[in-house]
Parts: structure tokens; C-alpha cells; sequence
């Protein structure tokens, strides 16, 4: 989990791990299903370790964790998250960050150019199978997104992933174009 996302929805306000969970979780929609848990309370720890959060005990009177098993309603040892300083102002830096995954040579397209130099597969089954699952994947996520309401966060980060999806099959197409013209050179 990325520790820049777990600071920025403490920067609201502090809280404890189970009340940063089900933000997230509210905030990602099913994207947030897959979230463990531990995720979290590990990147809390290292946040903490880091200097980027304070951390004081519960007086007790915060609502229960309703997704806990046990009853720790009446606990008074909870922790309860706040940003320091130096974790503002790592949030403003990222937040203020431009970025965005550099283009690189995408592990399928390595697959793909190594199974066909080596004679190990069919370059157009490769891509065949690898069309099938992304069809798998769009159809999931636009499920999701369908389920979703307008407008809310996590539609829009299943639209990301539905465009993103979308733009790989454009490519995998391109791929296949360029395997069927180089057969029939041959």
C-alpha cells in the first residue's frame, strides 16, 4: 500500500487503523475489497517509525470496530493516527507531484518477441490468450463500475482501469497486425 495514500486520508483528520480502513475501503468500492487489512496497520507501523505520524491512545468513547470479531468496544488502548509536520509536508509534495508510469517495455511484449525468436509458441496464440484475459478483466471492471454510483470515486477509478484496459486490447490488435504481416513476408 502506497504510505502517500494511508497519510493524505489522515490528513482530514486523525484515526484510528479500523476508521482509516473503511475510509479507504468506501473510497476504492471494490477496488478497496481486495485491500488486506494488514496492509494498513503494517504501513501505519512504518509511517510512525518513519516520523510521519504521532500516535496517542483511545480514551475509549470512538465506536466499536464492527468488523472486528472481538468486542473492543470498551478497549482504551486503541491508537489513534495523526500526521506530524514532516508527514504534511510529505503529502503536500506528492499531492503537488506530477506523475505517471513511464513507458516501458511491457513483460508481455518481452513474452511475446522471446516465445517467437526461440520457437517455443505461436506468436498470434500468445496474443490470443493474452486477449481473453484482458476481455476477462474489462468485463469485470465494467461490472464494477455499472455497480457503482455516478460519479462517486471509486466509478472513476474503474473507468481509469476500464479505459486502461481498453487502450492494452488497441495495442494487443497492433501486435497481432504486426505478427500476421511479418508471417506473410515469410
Amino acid at each position: 500500500m502506497r504510505q502517500e495514500v494511508v497519510l493524505a486520508m489522515l490528513a482530514k483528520e486523525p484515526s484510528h487503523g479500523y476508521e482509516l480502513r473503511t475510509r479507504l475501503r468506501d473510497a476504492l468500492g471494490p477496488l478497496g475489497d481486495a485491500m488486506n487489512a494488514g496492509q494498513v496497520y503494517v504501513t501505519l507501523t512504518r509511517l510512525e517509525k518513519a516520523g510521519l505520524l504521532t500516535v496517542e491512545k483511545s480514551d475509549g468513547s470512538d465506536p466499536p470496530d464492527r468488523s472486528d470479531r472481538s468486542d473492543r468496544s470498551d478497549r482504551s488502548d486503541r491508537k489513534v493516527y495523526a500526521l506530524t509536520a514532516g508527514g504534511q509536508q510529505r503529502v503536500a509534495e506528492w499531492i503537488a507531484e506530477v506523475a505517471w508510469p513511464r513507458p516501458d517495455l511491457a513483460e508481455f511484449h518481452l513474452k511475446l518477441i522471446a516465445a517467437a525468436s526461440a520457437g517455443l509458441a505461436d506468436p498470434l496464440s500468445i496474443v490470443d490468450a493474452q486477449r481473453r484475459e484482458l476481455l476477462r478483466r474489462l468485463r469485470d471492471a465494467q461490472r464494477a463500475a455499472m455497480a457503482e454510483p455516478d460519479r462517486s470515486d471509486a466509478a472513476l477509478l474503474l473507468e481509469g482501469i476500464v479505459l486502461r484496459l481498453q487502450a492494452d486490447l488497441r495495442w494487443l490488435e497492433a501486435c497481432e497486425k504486426n505478427w500476421t504481416h511479418r508471417r506473410s513476408r515469410s
